[in-house]
């Protein structure tokens, strides 16, 4: 195994494994992937980032619904429309690769405090935020996502084994240096650590 790669295994299952004390009891066991006969064989590193993007993408998408209809200003309210779309269709993209790779459809992380995640909590005070309060909200959690998720993704094309779960997470690093390109132009100063594109 190369350095890089180590590195970059080492980043992906640290981030993985850094839930808060707000996690699920240690009485309740993460439910695993369940391996049928049939099921095709799958790196953990592919998978463990596959099971975290697909929740992030989730919570994501219903804090941009809420900002696509009470963010203060038409520009803000139109950037979350259009990141709240580009997020579904990953997610279809995805939920199509989780299929493929033989994965349950569980959301292993639910109850976690993951790194970028929108949380729960994040989404009721969205909920409840009215004005510029609001639009804080929205703009650092989803800036947050938008880095961290890149981050991981970043680590799992060096660190993953699958092909086509390589080449999803390819796009999705570019895609993120997109997004957050958008959300520095909205808010100058913000994002002023927007990764280099992926080369």
């Amino acid at each position: 195994m190369t350095v890089r790669r180590t590195a970059a295994l080492l980043l992906l299952l640290t981030v993985l494994t850094s839930c808060a004390e707000g996690g699920p009891r240690a009485t309740e066991a993460a439910p695993t992937p369940s391996r049928t006969p049939t099921a095709p064989v799958t790196d953990l590193t592919d998978s463990a980032w596959l099971q975290l993007m697909i929740p992030m993408n989730e919570q994501a998408v219903i804090l941009l619904e809420l900002a696509a209809e009470k963010a203060t200003g038409p520009r803000l309210r139109s950037w979350a429309r259009g990141l709240r779309d580009a997020q579904a269709v990953e997610l279809t993209t995805l939920r199509k690769l989780r299929a493929r790779m033989g994965l349950p459809d569980t959301d292993v992380h639910k109850g976690h405090d993951m790194p970028g995640m929108v949380t729960a909590e994040d989404l009721e005070d969205a909920r409840t935020a009215e004005g510029a309060a609001f639009d804080r909200l929205v703009v650092t959690r989803i800036l947050d996502h938008l880095r961290q998720s890149e981050r991981v993704s970043r680590s799992q094309t060096a660190a993953g084994s699958r092909a086509d779960a390589k080449a999803r997470a390819r796009a999705l690093v570019t895609a993120r240096g997109e997004q957050l390109a958008v959300l520095t132009a909205l808010y100058p100063g913000k994002a002023a650590d927007v990764p280099e594109p992926f080369a």
